[in-house]
């Protein structure tokens, strides 16, 4: 910017703060016809002209600051005020959404901007109100009930805004075209009831095992020669301990010796088969006030399977995406664990669970193949 230009910027500048918009305005026009052409002179001239009541002028001047820097927070501000003040509500929000979004990548900013984004929050948030009651209304005047959808009830969720749009993301392996479904209804699989049937037996089992403060270990731990990045507050902890019958697709001899009914019981069902990496079967122990912070599973190609075998009063819960669900005795938990999903146990006792995986429904057994053939190569490669 060449000097004169920034000499009659600063001089409308002053005019501008001494209340003299006409003249502020007039050495803003000689400044962009000197060549001036940055977002804060044309922002400043929106200034001038709004001070002076010319709001279609002003906006057009704030457009040419947008049109200069599209990020300028300053600008974004000015024009949703602008816009509000001239009873576009609509056409506003837009704009106060916009310089929200661009303040949350900024590490910080002025203090004026900061006041200013503040509004636009409660700008937002009121219109979020206002549309979420307006939708509400006409849902109900058309006899609709979300509650009987819990689907489309979680589609409200999100779209207003309370839920985040909760989407499967394994951490090794993805399968395209596999339902986004946190929970799986029990019904749905014909085996359910005879495992439930044997959840007396198996923790009969269990009990036994108990007793040994061997039989259990660690379920997060650290593996040696392998960069340590995650913060888990469950690494190398006991809070959440697992007794294995199944790992990385071996039975356990000893363990299978120890809870014979058991095995035989999960012989019988459809677990994800995998040589030298699944099935996984384990007794999974949550101790009292442990919490399972929120992960990813490394595959959506299987489903993970809780049979709760011990579940004290006032046990928490397990929340697999948008949903959660509490553990009951005997009562079979079936979901994706490439969702989002974390579990807590705030009770004074232990809460411990029989969790196995199985095949997705969704996968024929050709395309079970196919992953398992990939995922044993993926293995044999990093092995290497």
């Amino acid at each position: 910017m060449s000097t004169a230009v920034t000499q009659l910027q600063q001089q409308g500048l002053q005019a501008l703060r001494t209340g003299n918009a006409a003249d502020a305005e007039r050495l803003f026009l000689q400044a962009i016809d000197s060549g001036g052409s940055d977002a804060a002179l044309w922002l400043a001239l929106a200034f001038a002209r709004v001070n002076q009541g010319h709001a279609a002028t002003a906006l057009e001047a704030v457009d040419q600051a947008l049109s200069v820097e599209p990020r300028n927070l300053r600008a974004l501000l000015f024009k949703a005020d602008h816009l509000d003040r001239m009873g576009e509500k609509r056409a506003a929000l837009g704009y106060y959404q916009a310089a929200l979004k661009v303040a949350a990548g900024e590490a910080q900013v002025p203090r004026d901007v900061a006041q200013a984004l503040r509004r636009a929050a409660e700008v937002c948030g009121r219109q979020a109100r206002d549309y979420e009651d307006f939708l509400r209304r006409a849902l109900s005047e058309h006899g609709a009930d979300p509650a009987t959808s819990p689907r489309f009830a979680e589609s409200l969720e999100i779209a207003f805004g309370k839920q985040p749009l909760q989407l499967q993301q394994p951490t090794r392996y993805c399968f395209p075209g596999l339902p986004q479904q946190a929970f799986y209804p029990r019904e749905q699989f014909s085996w359910v009831a005879e495992l439930e049937a044997q959840t007396d037996v198996i923790r009969e089992e269990l009990e036994r095992v108990l007793e040994d403060p061997r039989a259990f270990e660690p379920y997060l731990q650290t593996q040696h020669n392998q960069p340590k990045l995650n913060n888990q507050q469950n690494l190398d902890s006991m809070d959440w301990s697992a007794c294995y019958l199944w790992r990385e697709g071996a039975l356990n001899t000893g363990m299978a010796q120890r809870c014979p009914r058991t095995v035989e019981a999960l012989s019988r069902l459809p677990l994800c088969q995998i040589p030298g990496q699944m099935p996984s079967v384990l007794f999974s122990r949550l101790s009292p006030g442990a919490t399972i912070v929120p992960h990813y599973g490394a595959v959506n190609t299987r489903l993970i399977c809780h049979l709760p075998l011990i579940v004290p009063p006032d046990c928490g819960a397990l929340r697999v995406g948008n949903y959660q669900r509490p553990w009951r005795e005997g009562e079979l938990l079936i979901f994706d664990d490439s969702m989002e999903h974390e579990a807590w146990n705030p009770s004074a006792r232990e809460r411990v669970v029989l969790l196995f995986d199985i095949w997705r429904p969704e996968l024929n057994e050709e395309e079970r193949q196919w992953v398992s053939r990939m995922l044993q190569a993926v293995k044999a490669y990093e092995a290497g």
